[in-house]
């Protein structure tokens, strides 16, 4: 089986995307503009911040890196790839798989344990 490339995307409708006045030192700027960002990916619970910068459009980005290096945004991403190449989500699977037949039980019998059926 060769590499598989699976390509999807990100769209504004899966972000809440807010801008808030950041907080410290930076001028007057900074502290009467709406320039710090803040995304929520929707999906994934995955929620990053970005105030350093005093254009909108940097702390935007910083952001969007941020959120792509999310432990959260990346668990989502790793099951929907996971997702794509399976055909099945993870718990589809694990509901396809704890079937009474594929199940064993051991039980103790005289201080031996014993797989029972």
């Amino acid at each position: 089986m060769g590499n598989k490339k699976i390509l999807f995307s990100v769209t504004k409708k899966d972000l809440e995307i807010s801008w808030y006045t950041s907080p410290g030192p930076g001028g007057q700027k900074k502290n009467k503009t709406r320039n710090a960002c803040r995304i929520i990916h929707r999906a994934s619970g995955a929620m990053v911040t970005a105030q350093e910068r005093r254009e909108q459009k940097a702390n935007l980005k910083a952001a969007l890196h941020r959120l792509v290096d999310h432990p959260k945004f990346h668990l989502w991403w790793t099951r929907k790839v996971w997702e794509i190449d399976e055909g099945e989500t993870i718990e589809q699977k694990v509901d396809r798989l704890m079937v009474p037949e594929n199940l064993k039980t051991e039980v103790s019998v005289s201080g031996k344990w014993e797989i029972s059926k």
